[in-house]
């Protein structure tokens, strides 16, 4: 298990940098995501999807300005084998968590980023009632939207990263032994 570990590690580190829109790199998005999921108390698996949750722009870019619209379920495909439900099905969940947020909560979809509302026309737009109805069915929809609000929150140029490393704990504890 210490090798997926190893080449995560190598994916943030010659990956990370890129940007998608946001004016942060990828590493210092998703460390912050993680940083506000431990600010509020999650365990390792909440954690480490906030950290991960964007991976998926990394191991299958499709395009160099806006990332992958499937990253999503990209993510969540590459580390379903090393990882339990509770991280990786937040992040397949969490692009349709903001086309959720935006269909019934008022004004969430004004809060976006240009580059949020960009993607959001590619995911799929608003939802219907069938598929609102079909989200709030899936046992971790949820711990999606609390993804998608840190996502949401995790874009601040002005902060100073933690380290990548330094949830290097969080993901040995959150790992399928």
């Amino acid at each position: 298990m210490a090798e997926i570990l190893k080449q995560i590690e190598e994916i943030y580190s010659s990956m990370g940098h890129n940007q998608y829109g946001e004016g942060i790199t990828q590493t210092e998005h998703g460390v912050q995501c993680a940083r506000l999921a431990q600010e509020e108390g999650e365990r390792s698996d909440m954690v480490v999807a906030a950290l991960l949750h964007d991976i998926g722009h990394l191991v299958e870019e499709i395009s160099s300005e806006h990332g992958n619209f499937k990253h999503d379920k990209v993510g969540a495909e590459y580390l379903a084998p090393y990882f339990p439900p509770g991280v990786t099905e937040p992040i397949r969940l969490h692009a349709q968590a903001k086309r959720y947020l935006c269909t019934v909560e008022s004004g969430y979809i004004d809060s976006l980023s240009e580059a949020s509302k960009y993607s959001l026309e590619h995911q799929g737009g608003l939802m219907s009632e069938d598929e609102v109805t079909a989200f709030r069915a899936e046992p971790f929809y949820q711990q999606a939207i609390k993804l998608r609000r840190w996502d949401d929150e995790g874009k601040d140029p002005e902060l100073t990263a933690t380290p990548f490393s330094d949830f290097k704990e969080d993901l040995e504890s959150a790992l399928n032994y």
